[in-house]
């Protein structure tokens, strides 16, 4: 943390966790260890964002593929869904976390929507980090969504054609009250975006690291900040 600067934080770090079944698997492990393994390096890391003052943090927690998994691993990931959220409520409202979801909610069963609920509404009133599960989430379709309402707005004449604009798109996303990320980590050593965050990310640093997820801690997300405030960000433009 000593050659990280105070004053060049990224504002919203959004991470994709990979690599949990392919950590248990290099431990002859069942891949619901691991999966409990990566609770543990989600607290961690939400844990240190909360010490650097980070302002918003992003996890990929369970895309709308995911469900495509064998049964008996996505009821695994779900229950401990469930467990997780209802034992680190106290431990979010304790560290001044405010908690929200990204996701299309009808893909989770009833009980999950009812406790994510419960800790969106306990924890609203903090003013901390923002910590935000991407759950039953796809860019994709999450874009698919936006452009379906604009097209319903252009057929009712809401909206001009010649108002559209990316704001139009963007108000109609689910990280509509969220800022683009800063910086984006992928752990596992996979170099791609996994329809995660795609339109959010046009102008994101990307951060890529060969440590699987459970691995993942404090020190190497200080190197990611570290990494990124050595790079020159021009948003396409030329600085003079």
């Amino acid at each position: 943390m000593s050659n990280i600067d105070l004053n060049n934080m990224p504002k919203h770090i959004a991470i994709i966790m990979d690599g949990n079944g392919r950590w248990a698997k290099s431990k002859n492990l069942p891949r619901s260890i691991g999966h409990k393994n990566g609770v543990k390096s989600v607290r961690l890391i939400s844990e240190e964002c909360s010490k650097l003052k980070i302002k918003y943090l992003t996890l990929y927690t369970l895309s709308i593929e995911n469900f495509k998994r064998p049964k008996s691993e996505l009821n695994n990931l779900l229950s401990l869904l469930s467990i997780t959220i209802k034992s680190e409520v106290s431990k979010m409202k304790k560290n001044n976390i405010k908690f929200n979801i990204f996701g299309f909610r009808d893909w989770l069963p009833e009980k999950i929507n009812e406790q994510l609920n419960n800790a969106i509404l306990e924890t609203k009133n903090n003013d901390g980090l923002n910590l935000n599960l991407a759950l039953a989430y796809s860019s994709r379709y999450e874009i698919l969504q936006s452009c379906k309402k604009l097209a319903n707005d252009l057929s009712n004449q809401t909206i001009k054609y010649d108002e559209l604009s990316e704001k139009n798109i963007n108000d109609q996303l689910l990280t509509k009250d969220t800022p683009d990320p800063d910086l984006l980590i992928r752990t596992g050593g996979t170099h791609r975006l996994s329809n995660f965050l795609l339109w959010q990310c046009a102008y994101t640093e990307l951060y890529f690291t060969d440590k699987f997820w459970p691995d993942f801690n404090q020190n190497d997300l200080n190197e990611a900040i570290i990494d990124f405030q050595s790079r020159e960000r021009k948003f396409g433009t030329i600085k003079t």
